[in-house]
């Protein structure tokens, strides 16, 4: 059963603008908002303190000239504004009196007081107070701040709506300050995206002097180094292809004469055959590590069942009297759109794993319409195994000290990333491990 596809990660360009150029907006917005607010409230404080030091001083000195007033002449009517204050002086024989009307005003101290309230109408109310109190008069000067505290609400609201609209400001400076700074950088995302293959031309000298146009320039130096190893790569995997043919050519060659000969006795036919099953497993082998070097598709195409014969004959000569029954199932209409040596390869790794993994029992290979399976009954298959069992060089549980290195299965993966083909391996269901290539 073919497993769901991966989830699509998002693009390098659309995952590089939502986080650096969001960052960068974000930044600014946090900037402006953040002195906005803090100028805001500096402001309101400073303007607070300036008219609490105001209103305090002409208080003071306002119930000071009242009390001098009274002094001067104590018959004048004491309820006169100063100022656009109100002031009242309340003699010795009135504090009873002032104790049942004012019982706010009677416990205050001397000093300038905050009163605040509701009326009876449910309006609030706030005024300052100034108290000058002597044994025998009391001296009150009230200054309404009602409207100063309409005013100060009218200005916190105005400092509000400063701070918003700063902020979106902000915001508008880091858009456009992100799309400067971004331009480049996508430019140069977008040059290297179209060079996929390589850059044909260095990309520094078109960018400015700046900290893009080092990493253009970086970029330059490191496509050079790695345009020089991919070279090297595929020079050295053609010489190693082209040295390799020549002398399985001419085992090829002197294989096919001595099995000419009419002479030959059974054990040393088998043997020759044997030889020339090997020599044809190395030459497609060369053939497909070639193809997966150089990333290119070969073209052809194969019989399946055909190769799947071939290959269980080779592993039957190879068996030397182990207890297991090599057979396939199924029809013989499956064809891949490959070359032989591709298939041969693929193939060939999950049958010889199967053979080499089943002391006893059988190895059946079962051709579907669109996929080929190899059934074992082997050991079965661990949750370990079943995670890392195409990783490159990793050996399952139960290798023991057979021989291999690990990278046959790797070989499969990567053949299948090349052709579009689909590999899945699993337990069987009572044991063994089920191996199934999906031709595309």
């Amino acid at each position: 059963m073919a497993s769901a596809p991966p989830t699509p990660r998002p693009r390098g360009r659309t995952r590089y603008r939502r986080r650096l150029r969001s960052r960068i907006i974000l930044g600014f917005v946090l900037l402006g908002f953040s002195l906005t607010l803090l100028l805001a409230w500096t402001t309101n404080w400073v303007r607070e303190d300036v008219e609490d030091e105001l209103v305090t001083d002409v208080m003071n000195r306002n119930i000071d000239e009242f009390a001098k007033r009274f002094y001067s002449d104590p018959t004048r009517n004491p309820d006169l504004p100063v100022q656009q204050m109100f002031a009242r002086v309340v003699k010795r024989q009135d504090f009873a009196k002032l104790r049942q009307e004012e019982p706010d005003w009677y416990e205050l101290p001397d000093g300038i007081h905050t009163v605040s309230g509701t009326n009876d109408d449910g309006s609030p109310f706030a005024y300052r107070l100034a108290v000058r109190k002597t044994p025998n008069e009391w001296f009150f000067l009230a200054y309404d701040m009602t409207e100063a505290e309409k005013g100060r609400r009218k200005f916190n609201r105005a400092l509000g709506a400063v701070i918003i609209v700063f902020t979106g400001l902000s915001a508008l400076i880091g858009w456009w300050s992100a799309s400067r700074v971004m331009s480049p950088v996508l430019e140069l995302a977008k040059r290297l995206k179209r060079s996929r293959a390589g850059l044909a031309e260095p990309l520094a000298n078109d960018f400015a002097d700046d900290e893009v146009g080092q990493l253009a320039a970086a970029l330059d130096d490191y496509s050079a180094r790695l345009t020089q190893v991919v070279q090297r790569d595929r020079e050295f995997n053609a010489d190693v292809s082209h040295e390799l043919r020549t002398p399985l050519a001419v085992i090829r060659g002197a294989i096919e004469l001595l099995l000419a000969k009419p002479d030959l006795d059974e054990k040393t036919r088998g043997r020759l055959l044997r030889i020339q099953r090997a020599e044809q497993q190395c030459t497609d082998l060369i053939s497909a590590l070639l193809l997966l070097s150089r990333n290119e598709r070969g073209q052809g195409t194969t019989d399946v069942a055909r190769v799947a014969e071939q290959l269980l004959d080779a592993h039957r000569a190879q068996l030397g009297g182990k207890p297991v029954v090599l057979r396939i199932e199924g029809g013989r209409g499956l064809m891949a759109d490959a070359p032989e040596a591709a298939v041969a390869v693929a193939l060939g790794n999950l049958i010889g794993n199967a053979v080499k993994y089943t002391a006893e029992g059988e190895v059946v290979v079962r051709l579907h319409p669109r996929a080929v399976e190899v059934v074992d009954s082997g050991p079965g298959l661990s949750a370990e195994d079943a995670a890392r069992l195409f990783e490159r060089g990793y050996r399952g549980t139960h290798a023991g000290h057979s021989q291999g290195g690990g990278i046959g299965l790797s070989i499969v993966r990567r053949l299948c990333d090349l052709y579009g083909w689909d590999v899945q391996v699993r337990p069987g269901e009572a044991r063994g491990v089920v191996a199934r290539l999906t031709f595309g």
